[in-house]
């Protein structure tokens, strides 16, 4: 009888996981694991998709990942068998990430030279329809910009005129009727220059780079929240500790995130009344990750989420553009200045929102 072999070492320092961190440099998931569905590596793509750390995806079944893990399970056999060489098929793949979303995928399960284990890749379908849609959002962004500055710089002139006659002619005026109409003028000329200051302010503002530290922004986030609700909201923490500082703009990126959480709280009221809002600041480290036509080895995945009713369906796709506004009364300025300053960053902003649950995601290179 031959005995039995030793149980191999830590996945971290066996050749064949040496060989395997060439897997991380790509964008789809790729899984090395045995036909009973143990897995034995996972790359960087796959862990950052699931939403669940390289160590906890092997520890555990590649079936756990699936809804509906039928097919898989009898593939993974055929192919370890030698049965068939390779063998693909489409699948829902469960995103832990995502608060158990399920992700349309393509799987591609491939024989190795080492008998009972198989390779698994997992391309996700709407990976390419995901990045033409950034694509088309970045130049949709770059455009509205160039507009609104342009339709900014346009008002700013005859509004200062506008103002400076009302004033001369308060001063030629002696009825206190006439002078209310002047004063009204005057107040509403003010406001729209707030609101032309404001469209300029990202792009002549200074860029001041400094050391920053993503949980001391939240931190300063979470804190002004608080003081403007002290009660019915809770402002939850969920921070991965080992994320790196960076170099960027702090009091920008405190403006960013302080927009979107300010965003969520004004649409909360009721669940504010009723005290059971809640706001969460979640940080995670993603790994080889692709946004603006660039791949990055690392990444600063920022969450934002929220409890509210979600972001209306007819301006789902245009929250980013300015003016656009979900409730009465508001500047629709909010998330337009926080997409310009994370892009300033070289990051992303993107939205997920579905009643009861939205959440904004932040995207930022680390070094």
């Amino acid at each position: 009888m031959i005995p039995a072999k030793p149980a191999p070492p830590a996945p971290s320092t066996t050749p064949a996981a040496s060989a395997f961190e060439a897997f991380d440099q790509l964008a789809t998931m790729v899984a090395l694991v045995r036909a009973d569905g143990r897995c034995l590596q996972a790359n960087s793509a796959l862990e950052n998709t699931v939403g669940m750390s390289r160590r906890s995806l092997q520890r555990g079944s590649i079936f756990d990942w699936l809804p509906d893990p039928g097919q898989l399970r009898e593939t993974l056999m055929l192919v370890a068998d030698n049965q068939v060489a390779t063998s693909r098929f489409d699948a829902q793949l469960k995103r832990l990430s995502a608060g158990g979303s399920e992700l349309p995928v393509h799987v591609i399960v491939n024989q190795t030279e080492v008998p009972d284990q198989v390779l698994v890749e997992i391309i996700e379908i709407e990976q390419q329809t995901r990045l033409d849609r950034e694509e088309r959002t970045h130049g949709l962004a770059q455009a509205n910009k160039e507009l609104v500055r342009n339709l900014a710089h346009e008002i700013k002139n005859p509004l200062g005129g506008i103002r400076g006659a009302a004033q001369l002619l308060a001063m030629e005026l002696t009825s206190r009727e006439l002078t209310e109409y002047t004063r009204v003028i005057i107040q509403e000329a003010d406001r729209l220059q707030v609101l032309v200051d404001r469209l300029l302010a990202p792009h002549r503002r200074p860029h001041v780079v400094v050391d920053v530290n993503i949980h001391e922004v939240c931190e300063r986030v979470r804190s002004l929240i608080l003081a403007e609700y002290p009660r019915g909201l809770e402002v939850a923490r969920d921070y991965d500790i080992s994320l790196p500082e960076f170099r960027g703009d702090r009091e920008q990126l405190i403006q960013a995130v302080l927009n979107i959480a300010h965003n969520a709280t004004q649409v909360m009221v009721d669940r504010i009344v009723d005290g059971d809002a809640r706001l969460v600041l979640r940080t995670r480290v993603a790994r080889q990750v692709t946004f603006g036509r660039q791949r990055f080895r690392l990444a600063l995945e920022l969450h934002i989420e929220d409890n509210g009713p979600g972001v209306p369906e007819a301006i789902r796709d245009r929250i980013f553009h300015p003016l656009v506004s979900g409730r009465e009364g508001g500047s629709g300025l909010g998330l337009t200045l926080a997409q310009t300053f994370v892009q300033q960053h070289n990051g992303t902003i993107e939205c997920d929102s579905v009643p009861g649950r939205t959440v904004f995601k932040i995207l930022i290179p680390l070094p």
